[in-house]
Formats: C-alpha cells, sequence, structure tokens
C-alpha cells in the first residue's frame, strides 16, 4: 500500500503502522536543504550516497521505536494475564465436567488488534482434583435419618441446645429497648425453661414406672427384675430386607435374644453356662423354653460363637443354633456376653460325650467310607450306619477347619500343637493319643424329628492359631464338600457379606473393636479359606451339591 507524507510517495512498511504521527514528527526532522538537494539535479552517484545515508538514518531510527515498542507488548501479556486470573477467580466455572477432565483446547488463528499487534489468547487453564475415593458403604448398614414430629427441645439440668439459645439470643436482639436486661432475663427465662422441662421429665418417667408395674404382674424368681425393652433394637437392619441368607425365624430370634427383658435366671452347671427365661406372658419355665424363649448365656471367651452362627449362614449350612451378643447387669458384671437360642427339638445327649449319638474316632472313619445315606440307598446293617447323612459330615468338617473347631473331631488335640489355654491341655487328653481310634467324638447332636441332620452346638472357634500350626486331622477322610459353601470362598465375596452380617449385631459389632476388629477376624477366615481350596484341589476332593 503506498501513501504520501511530507510531500513524497513510496510503499508503506509493516514498521509504518505505528502510527502516522510518527511520520509527521519524521517529516519535522529533515531539514529543508536536504530535500531541496533531493529535487534538484545532483551526479548519480553523489545522490546515490544521500539516498543511502538517509536510509541508514531512517533504519536506524525505526529499530529504535521498535525496541520501545515491544517491552510495552510485553507487560501487556503480564497485565492481561494477570487480570484474566482474576476474572476466573471471581467467575463461576459453568460447563466444566466434574470427571476432572476437560475438553480439548479450541486451537484458532491468532487475532490481530486495530493497530497490528497480537493479542494474547483468552484462556484460563484449571486443574481439577480427582474425586476423594470413598470406601465401599456396606449395603443396608446406613442408617436412614428419621423425621421427628412436633419435636420440643428437652432440657437435661442446665445443659441446653446451641439452636435454642441463639433463637433466645436474637429475639432479645431483635429489642434495642431492652438491651440493656436483656442477659438477665435471658438468664432468667433459660432457668424458668430448665426447671419446667426437668419437672416434665421426672413427671413423665413416674407415669411410666408406674404404668409397667400396674402391666406386669412381676413373675421375678430371686432378686430379678424385669428388664425393660430398648427403644431402639440391638438388631440393626436399616434396609429394606434383611440379608439373604437370613431367614424370617433368624431375625426374629436374633431380635429375641438381644432385646427381650429377662423373666428368670437358672444355672446350667453342664454347659457351663446360664438359663435365661424371656418375659412374655404368664406361662411357666417349661412352656417358655418349648417356645422359643428361653437362651443360654456364656461367658465372654465364647464370644465367637456368635461369629461362627454367620459364618454357618453365609456358607448356607444352616446347622448352627441362633447366638447374639447381649450385655446385663445379671451376668459376667456387664460384659458382652454370647447368647444362644435354647432349641428343645435337641436329642438328649449324655453327659460324657454330650452327643445324640456315640461314636468313637475308628467308627467315624468307617462310616465315611461306606457313605451312609447317599443318593438315597439304605445302608447294609452289617455296615453299622446311624441316621445321620454322609453329607452332614462333610459340612461339619468345613466348618470346624475354618474355624478351628477341635472338640468335635479331635477331642484330644492330636493333630496339632495346643496351648495351654486349650482344654485338652488342663484336662490331660494331649498323652492320650496312641490309641486314636479308641477316641469319643463330643458334641455330635441330631434332632427328635430329624434324625438325618446335625445340629451344630458349642461353635467355640479359635483365631490365634496360625497357618503352619491348623488342626487337618479334621479333613481326614472327607472326599467330598458342599458345593455352596466352596462357592461362597471361591467368589472373593465372603468379607463383604460377614461385614453385612456381623453389623447386624450391634452388641457383637462394638465389643470386637467396630470394623477394624471384625476386618482383623475376617482376615484369618479368608486365609483358611484359601488353605482349604488348596487342599481340595491338592487332594482330587469332590465338590457337590448336598441340598438334600
Amino acid at each position: 500500500m503506498l501513501f504520501s507524507s511530507c510531500g513524497f510517495t513510496r510503499e508503506m512498511t509493516p514498521f509504518d503502522q505505528p502510527s502516522k504521527v510518527k511520520n509527521l514528527f519524521i517529516c519535522y526532522l529533515w531539514p529543508s536543504r536536504v530535500l531541496r538537494l533531493w529535487t534538484c539535479r545532483r551526479p548519480r552517484t553523489r545522490r546515490n550516497l544521500l539516498v543511502g545515508a538517509a536510509c541508514v538514518i531512517y533504519l536506524g531510527f525505526l529499530v529504535s521505536q521498535v525496541g520501545h515498542v515491544l517491552p510495552q507488548h510485553k507487560g501487556g501479556h503480564q497485565k492481561i494475564n494477570s487480570r484474566s486470573l482474576q476474572d476466573a477467580a471471581q467467575t463461576p466455572f459453568l460447563g466444566i465436567p466434574l470427571d476432572g477432565t476437560l475438553s480439548p483446547p479450541n486451537f484458532q488463528e491468532p487475532q490481530l488488534g486495530s493497530n497490528g499487534t497480537l493479542l494474547p489468547p483468552n484462556v484460563v487453564y484449571i486443574t481439577l482434583r480427582s474425586k476423594r475415593s470413598k470406601p465401599a458403604n456396606i449395603r443396608g448398614t446406613v442408617k436412614p435419618k428419621r423425621r421427628k414430629k412436633n419435636a420440643t427441645p428437652l432440657f437435661y439440668g442446665q445443659h441446653f441446645s446451641k439452636a435454642t439459645f441463639m433463637g433466645w439470643e436474637e429475639a432479645f436482639a431483635q429489642q434495642p429497648g431492652r438491651a440493656t436486661h436483656a442477659a438477665g432475663t435471658m438468664g432468667a427465662a433459660i432457668a424458668l425453661e430448665a426447671r419446667k422441662y426437668q419437672l416434665d421429665e421426672h413427671r413423665h418417667k413416674g407415669m411410666a414406672i408406674k404404668e409397667r408395674g400396674h402391666q406386669r404382674p412381676g413373675r421375678i424368681s430371686g432378686t430379678v427384675k424385669a428388664q425393660l425393652q430398648p427403644e431402639e433394637s440391638n438388631i440393626r437392619i436399616y434396609s429394606e430386607s434383611s440379608p439373604s441368607w437370613m431367614s424370617k425365624d433368624d431375625i426374629l430370634s436374633m431380635r429375641m435374644l438381644a432385646d427381650s427383658p429377662i423373666e428368670s435366671i437358672q444355672e446350667v452347671p453342664s454347659h457351663k453356662a446360664v438359663l435365661v427365661v424371656f418375659a412374655r406372658g404368664p406361662s411357666t419355665m417349661g412352656t417358655a423354653c418349648n417356645q422359643g424363649r428361653c437362651g443360654i448365656v456364656k461367658r465372654p471367651l465364647d464370644m465367637s460363637e456368635v461369629f461362627a452362627f454367620h459364618l454357618d449362614r453365609i456358607l448356607g449350612l444352616n446347622r448352627s443354633l441362633p447366638s447374639v451378643s447381649r450385655r446385663s447387669e445379671f451376668f459376667q458384671g456387664g460384659q458382652a456376653c454370647p447368647v444362644i437360642l435354647w432349641d428343645s427339638s435337641l436329642s438328649p445327649t449324655d453327659n460324657s460325650t454330650h452327643s445324640s449319638v456315640r461314636l468313637t474316632w475308628g467308627q467315624y472313619q468307617q462310616l465315611l467310607k461306606k457313605k451312609c445315606w447317599q443318593n438315597g440307598k439304605v445302608p447294609k446293617a452289617e455296615w453299622g450306619c446311624t441316621e445321620i447323612h454322609h453329607h452332614e459330615w462333610s459340612k461339619m468338617a468345613l466348618f470346624d477347619f475354618l474355624l478351628q473347631i477341635y472338640n468335635r473331631l479331635d477331642r484330644n488335640c492330636c493333630g496339632f500343637k495346643p496351648l495351654k489355654e486349650d482344654s485338652c491341655m488342663q484336662q490331660g487328653l494331649k498323652l492320650k493319643c496312641d490309641d486314636q481310634d479308641a477316641v469319643d467324638l463330643t458334641h455330635i447332636v441330631q434332632r427328635r424329628h430329624d434324625q438325618r441332620h446335625l445340629a451344630f452346638i458349642d461353635n467355640k472357634g479359635f483365631f490365634d492359631r496360625n497357618e503352619d500350626n491348623l488342626d487337618f486331622k479334621i479333613l481326614q477322610g472327607i472326599d467330598e464338600f458342599p458345593a455352596s459353601a466352596v462357592s461362597v470362598l471361591k467368589s472373593h465375596r465372603l468379607r463383604e457379606k460377614l461385614l453385612q452380617s456381623l453389623f447386624l449385631d450391634k452388641i457383637y459389632w462394638e465389643s470386637q473393636g467396630g470394623r477394624k476388629g471384625i476386618e482383623k477376624l475376617i482376615d484369618v477366615i479368608e486365609r483358611r479359606s484359601k488353605i482349604l481350596l488348596t487342599y481340595i484341589n491338592a487332594h482330587g476332593a469332590k465338590v457337590l451339591p448336598m441340598n438334600e
């Protein structure tokens, strides 16, 4: 493009674009004599020298001007960037995804300003933090919020809620005329309201105790008084339904054992336990126990029976009796103790082996070889079979190995190195392992109406036994295992199910140290389950459905 200034015409260069004022200023710098020399006739060499000198002077001037302009642009970049960041900090980030990802930038042609300079890109890069990883919630373990209708604040002594105090403070603040004596009036009002609610609380408590005295005729044996039923059950079910492995009868029995008031207590020396009768109507003790209203309270050291009950249900065995943890001032000084349902349908046992059928270790191994009652076949009389189905021994062996329950199949502790605290060491039975075939099995119990199946009682497990000292004698002679239990062990969901199931029992969960303590127990069971699966594969044992 051509332009005319100072009386001459030439082509516009990129350096001429900053402003036309600069060209006028240049014209003033040219002396009039130089202009006259430009127009007059002179030799070619002299004219060339003049043109070259003028170009050099003009070029130097332009270079100096460009040197002044570039630092200004550099500063402009910094101002624009800082201003853009301030605007971005004040503007809500709408349209930015929350998953930590941003759409790719849009590359466009650089934009030129009015004076031909490059404008900085209006781009603000934001780094979003990734979402915080939360631990997986156990299904059915989140307690829902309960809406309280017409709730009024309760006052206990001199303790008040913050919301009530702030409400009174705002009420006095809205009345500036009473600001001088607001503090005194507020203190008097608080004391008056506290006294009022305290009297109401005592009145309601007295009426409630009086009503309970009229409703319950006081059938308490000895010094035992009926316990008041807790407002909230110790069996926590916050989801719409209980876990699938728990039946409706299991949940009802657990709630009865955990929450029902205690009517009477009777010691059971043979079981080193206490029989408790739970209050329900004017029925006698025998009738109450026949109706399933009795339970056996054991020592705190036997708390593993609660864990055994939940493991039995998860594995699909359904052979143990419902068990919960409970605290009461009537036994063990208020410590958490296991309470097992008293089942009146169990067959009577003798005092030596506590079994409904008497078997020695040698007889038991012969029964395993005969596979009595398997596939509906009636055993021969000379086989010496009992009424117990062959699959029951497989279920009991798997269950006892995971919990290392030795008192049924290895009473004398011949398959491992016992501790001094074990019953076999205290009774001196460890020394009687020479003739193992003559050792009696214990706690082999059936039901009166169902002689084919076993009932697992006295399921005290041991979690402190190392993997190199496990009792593999429990698995001796077993070449078939239940498919339902093995599938749970292989599914990698045993931990999840145990957490869901054990969370139901509030007292047991708290007595074991919460989730951290429960996780340690589950770690032991998981390691043993891996060892058991390895044993099944190494010995070529069959995995069969045993839901006959």
